[in-house]
């Protein structure tokens, strides 16, 4: 067993071998990732990745270009052939170039079944088995004159079968679907434009290679639908450069019978399961609260996205919030993305346009050369047979005396003085055909040849006449397959932008803090019918104020700190609930207190502080507005005395000051200058004796007496008033404090 066990450790230890990290990626990584560069995820200049031209190949070779429809499954069988990732993958590819599946602004497959939609990420495509698909008439265009030479073929993978490496497109397909891919350590993100202004676009771009894409080419358009914002600058970026990105949206329309918006178009790059869900989410935190209900009601009509709202909505707000905080206004990023003969290569429009040119010029080219061999091995054919038709007696007089059959095309050739090739097609010719009109037609054939061999000849030769061919393609094509646009577009000066104040839902609240520090959110609605609040024992509300749910919250501790709150970002709550505990929810200091709560809006108004030492500080409630949101400021108010009354003030009031509750004085806060700093110790307000202090604070409308006037100090500081009797029974005021016990 030692032995065994000893000579396992030697054969582990000869197999695991030290390697240097950058030969392993040089080896290994980087061969993957360019096999997935080019051979996978990247579209070429014909428009189509790998996957898409084995597919869409194999369908041509079964003829389902004129043919009737097959099962998806045989095709998916066939593609096999040439693309050997397996069924799935490849069916999943057919899918999304199909009509039914509707990915694609010109679809390349005829499709019968249910295949899915490409703004639901939830409708599942049916099996290949139950599906039926043949090409679409457009692919006419890509595989034109596949079989004249116009492109290069490779073998497939076993070397079994032939398989082009590009399609002879006859129009920029690279521009007129949408193709997204993701590769290794790149990516591609390809737009989707109208078929007739890509048309139009190209055949400027012939015309004269400095025009202005953006004259021709309108914006992207997709085959959901929706808006695209067109920012003229954007997009002059994208059609230059390849990059950017613009904003796509929904398009809706609002059934007053039935008070329900209806969405019937979204951007290509969301689907319907995701903004419903958005939405929820949304009615569920409360950001929302005109939503009764949303559901999907797409049906063989089309895509549509029910949502029934209250009766005092206002549809156009409400979509506008949901514009920005839904994917029913997306994002689309480009990144054109091409490979160009194997190198990927970020191209603007007319980069794509160039290298396309190139392509097609050089297709066309090898289609006339094609076309121009064959017509001129037939003219040679034809040659010989009219030197035969000067003596045609003598012609059969060679082949009925020739013994041997063998012998037949060499005596031609030599009674003749023509060729193997001419000689073979007259020995094959049929007996019936040695008549006055065959060959008459024939010789006219000769005449035809003639001229169409000089003008393929001369179009070689100019390549204004290879642009003028590809010219007259594209009108064809515009003709045959242009159609309008689905994509609406619309200026950004249409779009109402709103602001995170209008974003949030605005109605009536009231807060309410106890002494415990709990606090409650609750609507006046809710309020209208609620009961007793529900409190811990001995606990009580201390603070509670009116507000609306756009207002900040804001909360002093005695720790000399301010922690801020949006009311929007608090849960609602009823009375029947303790609430929420503030050292919890603002993330307080231990053994920290919070004692005095308000609201504002607009941070308008000043805050009073009223302090032991008799001194009273006003500070502009602007002072605690902070660009950056923050939501703890700390030295919110001095801390060189005890403070004993804070107060929120939108105007100047009289507030009264009580000394060791003996001695009260009123005054008016106009007399107490405001500060800019929080900190600031303010000014003395009361005089105070030895060892006596500031001990409570009213506003003068809560302190109760018959004559408040008597307390009134016309000055500061105050030396103030003693206490009536009445009015220390009244505002159930203890006996003095001594401050010498």
């Amino acid at each position: 067993m030692a032995r065994k066990k000893k000579e396992t450790e030697e054969r582990i230890e000869n197999f695991i071998q030290e390697q240097v990290i950058t030969d392993t990626l040089r080896l290994n990584y980087m061969p993957y990732a360019m096999s997935v560069i080019v051979s996978r995820a990247i579209p070429e200049i014909d428009g189509f990745k790998p996957s898409h031209r084995k597919l869409l190949y194999t369908m041509y070779l079964m003829n389902l270009l004129k043919g009737e429809r097959t099962k998806s499954s045989n095709v998916v069988g066939q593609t096999m052939k040439l693309n050997p990732h397996g069924d799935a993958a490849i069916y999943e590819t057919m899918v999304r170039l199909t009509e039914g599946n509707g990915a694609l602004l010109l679809p390349f497959v005829d499709s019968k079944g249910n295949f899915g939609k490409q703004y639901s990420r939830d409708m599942a495509y049916a099996a290949p088995r139950y599906t039926e698909v043949k090409l679409a008439k457009v692919c006419a265009e890509i595989f034109r004159d596949i079989d004249k030479d116009t492109v290069d073929f490779v073998d497939n993978f076993d070397g079994t079968m032939k398989e082009p490496t590009l399609l002879p497109t006859t129009f920029p397909n690279i521009l007129v679907n949408p193709n997204l891919g993701i590769a290794v350590g790149m990516a591609s993100s390809i737009c989707s434009f109208n078929l007739s202004e890509v048309c139009d676009a190209a055949m400027a771009y012939l015309k004269d290679e400095n025009a202005n894409m953006g004259d021709y080419l309108k914006g992207p358009d997709f085959s959901t639908g929706g808006q695209v914002v067109y920012d003229e600058k954007e997009f002059q970026k994208i059609y230059e450069t390849g990059r950017g990105g613009f904003k796509l949206r929904a398009k809706y329309r609002f059934d007053e019978k039935h008070n329900c918006i209806e969405i019937y178009e979204i951007p290509y790059s969301t689907n319907i399961e995701t903004i419903i869900d958005k939405v929820i989410q949304l009615v569920k935190t409360g950001k929302i609260k005109e939503v009764t209900d949303i559901r999907d009601e797409t049906d063989l009509n089309g895509l549509k996205i029910a949502i029934d709202v209250k009766k005092s909505t206002n549809v156009e707000l409400l979509m506008n919030k949901l514009y920005t905080l839904t994917p029913l206004s997306d994002n689309f990023s480009c990144n054109f993305n091409v490979l160009i003969d194997g190198t990927p290569m970020t191209l603007g429009i007319k980069g794509i346009l160039h290298y396309w040119t190139e392509f097609r010029l050089n297709s066309i080219r090898r289609q006339l050369r094609f076309d121009q061999q064959k017509k001129a091995e037939k003219k040679h054919l034809l040659e010989g047979l009219a030197k035969i038709l000067l003596d045609i007696d003598k012609a059969i007089h060679i082949i009925r005396h020739t013994e041997l059959e063998s012998m037949v095309v060499p005596n031609l050739m030599e009674g003749f003085g023509i060729d193997e090739v001419q000689a073979e097609y007259i020995a094959d010719m049929k007996l019936r055909n040695i008549n006055q009109e065959y060959i008459l037609k024939r010789l006219e054939e000769m005449e035809t040849l003639e001229k169409e061999l000089a003008d393929i000849e001369a179009t070689l030769k100019s390549e204004a006449k290879l642009r003028g061919v590809i010219t007259k393609q594209l009108k064809q094509v515009q003709k045959d397959y242009g159609a309008e646009r689905k994509t609406e577009i619309i200026q950004p000066e249409e779009i109402v932008s709103l602001s995170k104040e209008e974003m949030i839902e605005d109605y009536g609240i009231k807060v309410f803090l106890s002494r415990d520090n709990y606090f409650k959110k609750i609507t006046l609605q809710s309020l209208r019918f609620a009961g007793e609040h529900k409190m811990k024992e001995e606990d009580e509300i201390l603070w509670e104020e009116e507000c609306t749910n756009r207002s900040d919250i804001l909360f002093f501790s005695d720790q000399f700190n301010l922690y801020k709150c949006r009311a929007h970002e608090l849960a609602e709550t009823k009375t029947s609930a303790l609430g929420d505990y503030l050292p919890n929810l603002l993330g307080m200091e231990a053994e920290e207190k919070i004692i005095y709560m308000t609201t504002t809006l607009d941070y308008s108004g000043s805050m009073l502080f009223v302090f032991e030492n008799g001194k009273a500080a006003k500070v502009s409630l602007s002072s605690y507005a902070t660009k950056a949101n923050r939501k703890k400021l700390v030295n919110a108010y001095s801390n060189k005395s005890p403070l004993v009354f804070a107060l929120k003030m939108d105007e100047e009031q009289d507030i009264v000051l009580l000394r060791n509750y003996d001695k009260a004085t009123l005054i008016h806060t106009e007399l107490i200058p405001l500060n800019a700093s929080k900190s600031s110790q303010g000014v003395q307000v009361f005089k105070l004796t030895k060892n006596s202090k500031v001990t409570k604070a009213y506003r003068a409308e809560d302190f109760q007496s018959e004559d408040r006037e008597y307390y009134r100090g016309s000055k500061i500081p105050s030396s103030g008033h003693y206490i009536r009797e009445k009015d220390k029974t009244d505002n159930q005021l203890p006996a003095q404090i001594n401050l010498l016990d």
